[in-house]
């Protein structure tokens, strides 16, 4: 059965070369004109994946991905028509899974689109394998599961494979090259910059849960996993 992706774009035109690319690629399409109709389409018929330009009517994409993450973790391409740092590293924060800037390669598109739901795609394992934990953190790959102090951390599939990759190797300390390759294996013009907004969104959830020092920041270098203490 085809994966089914819901694009929501303001102008036919796009929509029609999105809708054709991913067509080719062997996926379903849904279509959606403004944030209010995204979202009570996906209320109706939820898909696997939403491409989401950012600059809609009325309802911008930045705010239809903040009430779809109340409810859902459902990936998330963001479509720009700027290439602005704050409006790529906004989208990531609230819950973007990548974004692709206006005028784009449809390949590149229909590429993205590939990678992010090959990362969303729950892979098997062999028993006692994927299953992490450190201070009062426990990570469990293949429930998707993780925990600090037994309080649930809702992640997005970024984010879970950024701490697995942290969590795997407690000790080192990985740079930005390192964490991109494993979170976005064979993605391309990925920014430094998606990392650290990355970073921010697990510290922040880790922190709402009660961790303290989730990650640390080694600068020049990049990145290691911290103590997981309990906040007191």
């Amino acid at each position: 059965m085809a994966q089914s992706i819901l694009v929501v774009d303001d102008d036919p035109h796009i929509r029609e070369i999105i809708c054709f690319a991913l067509a080719k690629a062997g996926y379903e399409t849904l279509i959606a004109g403004d944030g209010a109709a995204a979202l009570e389409l996906f209320a109706a018929s939820p898909t696997g994946l939403i491409v989401l330009d950012i600059g809609l009517p009325e309802m911008d994409g930045l705010e239809v991905c903040r009430q779809l993450r109340k409810t859902s973790e459902v990936p998330i391409l963001f479509l720009s028509a700027r290439d602005e740092e704050i409006d790529r590293v906004l989208g990531l924060e609230i819950g973007g899974d990548d974004y692709v800037v206006k005028p784009f390669s449809p390949r590149e598109l229909v590429a993205r689109v590939n990678a992010i739901l090959k990362r969303s795609r729950p892979k098997p394992l062999p028993v006692g394998v994927g299953r992490f934990s450190h201070g009062g953190l426990e990570l469990d790959a293949p429930g998707h599961v993780t925990l600090f102090a037994n309080v649930l951390v809702e992640l997005t599939a970024i984010e879970f494979a950024i701490l697995k990759t942290l969590l795997a190797r407690p000790s080192q300390v990985l740079t930005r090259e390192q964490i991109l390759d494993a979170a976005y294996p064979g993605a391309c013009q990925v920014a430094d910059r998606t990392i650290d907004s990355h970073i921010r969104n697990i510290r922040a959830k880790l922190a709402e849960a009660g961790c303290a020092h989730a990650v640390e920041t080694v600068h020049g270098v990049g990145f290691k996993l911290g103590p997981c203490e309990k906040a007191t």
